[in-house]
This record gives C-alpha cells, sequence and structure tokens, in this order.
C-alpha cells in the first residue's frame, strides 16, 4: 500500500526510513522490497543501502511496476547501480527492462549510461534502449549508424519476439525517431514516416510527426485529416500533432476538448489524460477547457476501477496532470513551445511503435 501511496507517503518518509534500517540482518526481503520502493518514490537517498542489497540478491528490477519510483531518485545517485546491472547482462530481458524504463525518464540525465545502453541494441530489450537513445540525444551520437540501420531495414535487432525475418522490426519508427534525436537530422525520420502516411499508416507515426514540429510541415494535410478519425487516440494525437506542425491552436481545440469525459474513472482505453495534458501546453487559447478541468480535480471519487491494482498512483498522476494543465492554460502565452524547435517537453516524447 505505501508503494502506490507515492507522494502522499512524503509525511511518513523518517518512520520508512527507520524502518528500513531496523531491517538490515533481516530476512524478509518482501518487505525491505515494498519499503525501499515506497522511500525511492519520495527521492529519498536514504534508501541506497536496501537497493544495494536488494540488488545484490537480484530483486530490483524483477517488479517493473514498482521499479519505475526508481526513477524519482537522482540520476547522480542511482546512475552507478543501475550501470553495473546493465552492465552486467545485456541479454537480459525483464530486468533490463526495468533499468531502461527509469533512464528513459531521467532524458539527457541519462547520458552516462550511453554504453551500457548501447550495448542493449543487441538484445531482446532493442526497442527499450532505442527509446532511451532518443530520449539522450547528441550524447549518444555514438550510436547513430546502428538505429539507422535498424530504422532502414538491412539489420534487424533480435527484440522481443527473435530475429523473425517475415516482416520489418516493430521499432523501426522509434529507431528512425532516435536517429533523428541523437543526430539532428530529421531527413531519415521523415523518409520513413512519409512513406508510413502513403501507406495508410498514419495514426502509428503521429508522436513522432509532434516531436519534428514543423519540421513536418509538409503532412499538415494528412495530420489534420486524422483529427476527423473514428479512434479518440487518434483523434487526440493528430490534434497534438497539428499544433506541434503549425502552432495553430484552433482546430485543436474542439478535439482536444471533445476528448475530456469529465466523468472519467481511470479507464485506460479512453485518451482523457493525454488530452488534458495537450491542452495544458497549448495554454491560454484552451482557456475553455478550464471548467471541465477544474471539475475533474475537484471530485471526491478516486479513480481506479476493480481491476486496477494501482489506483492510488494513477489518481495521484492524474491529479498532476490537471493541476498542471490549469497552471498552463492560466500561465502560458499563446505561442507554441515547439516553435523554432519542434521539440517537446521531455514527457512527451514518442510512446508508441
Amino acid at each position: 500500500m505505501l508503494v502506490q501511496a507515492g507522494r502522499a507517503a512524503a509525511p511518513h518518509a523518517d518512520r520508512i526510513a527507520a524502518r528500513l534500517d531496523s531491517l538490515v540482518r533481516d530476512p524478509d526481503d518482501y518487505l525491505i522490497e515494498r519499503l525501499a520502493f515506497a522511500l525511492a518514490g519520495l527521492g529519498d537517498v536514504r534508501v541506497m543501502p536496501a537497493l544495494h542489497r536488494l540488488t545484490v540478491r537480484k530483486l530490483l528490477w524483477r517488479n517493473g511496476r514498482h521499479a519505475r519510483a526508481l526513477a524519482a531518485l537522482p540520476a547522480a545517485e542511482l546512475m552507478p547501480l543501475l550501470r553495473r546491472d546493465l552492465g552486467a547482462d545485456a541479454a537480459d530481458g525483464g530486468g533490463n527492462a526495468c533499468a531502461l524504463d527509469v533512464l528513459a525518464t531521467w532524458g539527457p540525465d541519462a547520458a552516462p549510461a550511453v554504453p551500457e545502453v548501447t550495448a542493449c541494441l543487441e538484445g531482446p530489450c532493442a526497442y527499450e534502449a532505442t527509446r532511451v537513445l532518443g530520449r539522450i540525444g547528441p550524447p549518444a551520437a555514438a550510436a547513430a549508424g546502428r538505429l539507422a540501420e535498424y530504422a532502414t531495414g538491412p539489420v534487424r535487432p533480435l527484440g522481443p519476439w527473435g530475429p523473425d525475418p517475415r516482416g520489418p522490426w516493430h521499432g523501426v519508427r522509434m529507431a528512425a525517431w532516435a536517429h533523428s534525436r541523437v543526430t539532428g537530422d530529421d531527413s531519415l525520420a521523415l523518409r520513413i514516416y512519409t512513406a508510413d502516411l502513403a501507406s495508410g499508416l498514419g495514426s502509428r507515426v503521429l508522436p513522432y510527426l509532434a516531436d519534428l514540429g514543423p519540421a513536418a510541415a509538409r503532412h499538415t494535410d494528412a495530420v489534420r485529416a486524422l483529427m476527423d478519425s473514428p479512434g479518440a487516440w487518434t483523434r487526440v494525437a493528430a490534434a497534438h500533432a497539428w499544433w506541434r506542425i503549425t502552432g495553430d491552436p484552433e482546430p485543436a481545440l474542439p478535439v482536444l476538448l471533445g476528448s475530456v469525459d469529465p466523468e472519467w474513472d481511470g479507464h485506460p482505453a479512453y485518451p482523457t489524460p493525454r488530452a488534458v495534458r495537450h491542452l495544458g501546453e497549448i495554454g491560454a487559447p484552451a482557456a475553455a477547457a478550464e471548467p471541465v478541468l477544474t471539475r475533474l480535480l475537484e471530485r471526491e471519487t478516486r479513480l481506479g476501477r476493480p481491476w486496477e491494482s494501482i489506483r492510488i498512483l494513477a489518481d495521484d498522476a492524474f491529479t498532476r496532470t490537471l493541476t498542471e494543465a490549469l497552471a498552463g492554460i492560466g500561465s502560458h502565452s499563446p505561442e507554441c513551445p515547439s516553435a523554432g524547435t519542434g521539440r517537446p517537453h521531455q514527457h512527451e516524447y514518442p510512446w508508441g511503435t
């Protein structure tokens, strides 16, 4: 329960740290693991001795849902431990995937781990490693050649399902995006995304076009058409891409507003949180969204369904999303932040394939 509490556990940080210290010789790794992730989620470096114990016992990266809490720790504190675990077995699957997830959250601060992440390109976590390298950006330029090979097809990584030659690798689009991020050259990515649009796969490249921003201006007609898609997630992604590329919020706002369900209960099939985030990024022109966002924020009913085992964390995350969006609408200028750069805030890097 403490792990699920997230930031709400902050008043109890001293008690959690003291309890961890008292368990230094306790054989109950399960309790240590839960307390450690709860304290790590608060960014409290007093957790480091417990994390060292868990990594020695091969327990630190076994639970991906909880391991994401480690991203709240300062990168400088966790980085040596994380790099050692990645370097120990670059062919590992689940453990490396969790560690790479943390590195992806850190973005450019993960640059010291470029050698270990690059090694992961050759194993079953190639997709996750590709995403991390893209988020790191230019410090990962040494991996550009391999990323280009994965994006264009002459070389295929192992991937989670083996080197199957019958079709393109599922991470081709991510590799193209990562190549553009580490090199600053968008031409390869645009060539691949243009082919996807021509073959009817536009919904899959919308996050990447949004990241490219004005550099993807040749595709505004295709993006505008996808704003009328029958799929809510596609409509939201297209509206966001339109705004990122053009800086014009007007066509995007009705789509995003229409995708904010005032009764959203946390069901992951609906894009309400993402629509809320995009409205906050647009800023002042999205002022019409303030009443519904305020109503969602002030609801007493917490998010979550019976099948949602981390509903407290989901509620905490959605509350932050709403709060940040309302602050953005009240304080941001109407100008699109991608203008002139084509680059979004860290949390808005592409999420799909």
